[in-house]
């Protein structure tokens, strides 16, 4: 009994599991702590918080402690041509502090250009989020179109059983031709591929956003339905206030006003360089000698007689260095130019791309009222034509072909429903709406 009730467990746990439909923001979030690039993305944010903290500990005194142990054997010549045991065991300990006085800055600039790297990786994140959230909604959004489609195959197989149980009534009373129940047939069986088309594309776009989401099991993989008004309203803010947004929103172009940021504040720690640096130095440090041949006197009592401290400061002027530092500060001026540019590089990108953006709203809106009267027109039609067919005024070809045209009117006006929908959340995506 126990193992048939463990069985219907596991297997109510398997049905439940198999019904889940994932929601949109479920998507994201289980993309976020999966995704291999965002967990990448994480890493280098942790590498650089910690080059910060680094940077931030030169301020810091080092401290340094010293134990030497020397073991000497051998013999020595006197002046009277004697020889006679050399033996010496020495011992020494410091300990000795170094404090960094003054160095141009040096330190206060490393640390703000770690700081603005340390950023320029968080802008980094969040734009491997930004392109994989976008990526999600590109293929969320197929998966709505695909079943759209599939509806629209359903009701199709639905008419044309419909026809073909007419078809089979009229035949064997006489009132129509044998061809007319084949044609019927035939017609029902076109709409059934058609429907397993639809189906097989919808499974392929759920793989599609499994694989993408790095789920194992795709099979039972299956998402929310997200409710789509009939009809859709055109509104745009002017493209110069969107670009603004952007602009000012984009991490890929604030990781770009950083990376310009670190580029000039590197070149200002080169020039740190051309000055001298000061360090105060202290230390106490003492001694003990044993030769082992004479009195010796105690090793505590040597420690306490050979006890120094020591205070100093340690300058260090840079006079030639083969002109390297020049050099340098001209090297990385040069990447200040080169980061400058590839910001002015990003930025002019993107202004193409929210101006193709808005092109494609626009002409995507217009295909769609398009579409929308003309799916209007094919359904007038259609319904005249089974009007007609119904009173033997016209052959089930027309009839077939009428329905033909308002079933390609439907999918494409779905089809321009959803671009237009997909070009608003790239817009969004760009201005950073999300």
């Amino acid at each position: 009994m126990k193992k048939v009730c463990c069985i219907i467990f596991l297997s109510c746990c398997s049905f439940l599991n198999a019904q889940k439909k994932w929601s949109l923001e479920e998507c994201f979030n289980y993309a976020f702590e999966n995704n291999l690039e965002v967990i990448g993305g994480k890493y280098n944010k942790e590498i650089q918080l910690q080059n910060v903290k680094i940077a931030k500990r030169e301020y810091l005194p080092n401290i340094t402690g010293n134990i030497t142990n020397n073991f000497q054997f051998g013999t020595l010549k006197t002046p009277q041509e004697e020889h006679m045991r050399n033996d010496l065991f020495s011992n020494n300990l410091s300990l000795n502090t170094q404090l960094l006085v003054f160095n141009a800055g040096k330190v206060n600039k490393n640390i703000e250009k770690n700081e603005y790297d340390l950023s320029a990786t968080d802008y980094d994140l969040k734009q491997i989020k930004n392109k994989i959230r976008l990526q999600i909604i590109q293929q969320y959004l197929q998966i709505l179109l695909k079943k759209e489609v599939k509806k629209i195959a359903d009701e199709s197989v639905l008419n044309s059983e419909k026809i073909l149980e007419r078809a089979k009534k009229t035949t064997k009373i006489g009132t129509t031709a044998k061809i007319v129940e084949v044609e019927a047939f035939a017609n029902l069986a076109r709409e059934k591929q058609k429907q397993k088309n639809a189906e097989i594309d919808i499974n392929r776009s759920l793989f599609n956003l499994a694989i993408t989401l790095q789920l194992d099991n795709y099979k039972t993989f299956d998402i929310e339905d997200i409710i789509i008004p009939n009809s859709l309203h055109h509104q745009l803010k002017p493209i110069d206030e969107k670009l603004n947004l952007a602009y000012k929103n984009q991490p890929d172009i604030k990781s770009a006003e950083l990376s310009v940021l670190s580029a000039k504040k590197q070149t200002e720690i080169i020039k740190t360089n051309l000055y001298p640096s000061v360090h105060l130095t202290t230390g106490v440090s003492t001694n003990y000698l044993d030769n082992f041949h004479k009195k010796q006197i105690d090793f505590h009592k040597q420690y306490d007689n050979n006890f120094i401290q020591k205070v100093g400061i340690n300058i260090q002027i840079p006079i030639f260095n083969k002109g390297i530092t020049n050099l340098q500060i001209k090297q990385f001026r040069k990447k200040e130019q080169l980061a400058s540019n590839n910001l002015t590089l990003k930025k002019q990108k993107l202004k193409q791309q929210i101006q193709t953006i808005y092109f494609n709203i626009n002409s995507n809106y217009e295909k769609y009222l398009a579409f929308l009267e003309s799916e209007k027109l094919a359904k007038l039609s259609y319904d005249f034509a089974q009007k007609s067919f119904s009173a033997g005024r016209t052959t089930i070809y027309d009839l077939n072909r009428v329905r033909n045209n308002y079933v390609n009117a439907q999918s494409s006006l779905i089809q321009a429903k959803y671009n237009y929908i997909f070009s608003l959340k790239l817009l969004d995506f760009y201005t950073n709406a999300f």
